[in-house]
């Protein structure tokens, strides 16, 4: 189960060196946290989780597999995108293809990189991408209305359905708002997912601020907090110079450098934590002396889907699930422990999964 993040932004914000960064920590850290190069501008990291080195050392595990997420580094946008300026058809193809975004705004002052408007206002650089994404989604909406229409005539119920739903959105768009903001009942969640309409994407803003302001961030990364609370979009702060430097260090010299910065993590753990958080993901972990593995959910995950995660036939032939919460196999110091203490519970078909049960499955083959 992938999860695809875009890295966006307007040229000359930090966008390519957090992406560079991202990766070059990914690939030190390789021991705890695996990174591929898919293609030039895909990166796989992993989700950064101490309780896994925990469970590790608990159960002797000779292997610990974090999750993963997927960045992906998107062509630079420019005003006009929607229209095919710049890279345009090519970057909104790319993020068509995503989960979430990760937009990098502009919130440091540096006269030697120009800002490709002349001005630093990170608010107005968010609203330049959201609306060329919105401006794509209408005229991607219209055509789909058009080639409807034969089928709405002939009573076409799946027609119906997305008329309905591109109606909805096409108001709402209309209305200078993005498509994400339009209520969707559970029954037609799925309709509307398959859509792809850009402006549904759930957004973390991510504010690139200067060296000396990355504890505490600073003027236009509070106006980002701001809009992404109204939006109800999520914001990190962090430096994307800081964290090439970090890039480059052992890790005792990067935890060090931290420090003397006031920073109790590097920036990406948090990028990564809180993209993790924006999907409305969640963590369960099978343990053995082989190995500690996360493994990646989304939250309302049944037991029989998430038993499907790690292979499809789980999923089929699903009898129940062992499972343990995350507090317990740590306060009984592990399986056997838990056991005794009456702490493992036999959960069936209708379990939802909690972040960070410890589970086995078993299943009919």
């Amino acid at each position: 189960m992938g999860f695809k993040m875009g890295i966006v932004g307007l040229p000359n914000v930090g966008k390519s060196t957090l992406f560079n960064a991202l990766t070059k920590t990914a690939s030190a850290q390789a021991a705890n946290f695996p990174f591929c190069t898919i293609e030039p501008n895909v990166g796989e990291v992993g989700v950064p989780d101490s309780r896994l080195d925990k469970l590790a050392a608990i159960a002797g595990s000779k292997q610990i597999i974090p999750t993963r997420m997927t960045f992906v580094d998107i062509a630079g946008l420019v005003k006009g995108a929607s229209k095919g300026e710049g890279l345009g058809n090519q970057f909104l193809a790319n993020i068509r293809e995503t989960d979430a975004i990760a937009h990098v705004l502009r919130c440091f002052e540096d006269g030697d990189v120009t800002h490709v408007d002349g001005r630093v206002d990170p608010v107005a650089d968010a609203e330049t991408i959201e609306t060329e994404l919105m401006l794509a989604d209408l005229e991607s909406i219209e055509k789909r209305r058009a080639n409807l229409v034969r089928k709405l005539k002939g009573n076409d119920k799946e027609a119906q359905q997305q008329e309905r739903l591109l109606a909805q959105a096409q108001e709402m768009l209309e209305e200078g708002k993005p498509a994400r903001l339009v209520e969707v009942d559970d029954e037609d969640a799925k309709a509307w997912k398959m859509l792809q309409l850009l402006s549904t994407k759930p957004v973390l803003y991510v504010c690139n601020v200067g060296e000396s302001e990355s504890a505490e961030g600073n003027a236009h990364s509070a106006k980002v907090a701001e809009m992404a609370a109204a939006q109800g979009n999520s914001h990190v702060v962090i430096s994307a110079q800081i964290e090439e430097e970090i890039s480059q260090l052992e890790a005792e010299e990067a935890q060090m450098f931290l420090e003397e910065m006031g920073l109790q993590e590097a920036g990406l753990d948090r990028l990564i934590r809180a993209g993790y958080e924006l999907l409305h993901l969640e963590t369960y972990f099978t343990v053995g002396p082989k190995e500690a593995r996360a493994w990646t959910i989304r939250q309302g995950t049944s037991g029989p889907q998430a038993a499907g995660v790690i292979h499809g036939d789980f999923e089929k032939g699903f009898i129940r699930a062992e499972t343990i919460a995350y507090e317990d196999f740590i306060a009984c110091d592990g399986e056997q422990g838990a056991k005794e203490a009456g702490k493992m519970r036999a959960e069936g078909k209708s379990y939802i999964v909690k972040d960070g049960d410890v589970m086995h499955f078993l299943f009919n083959t």
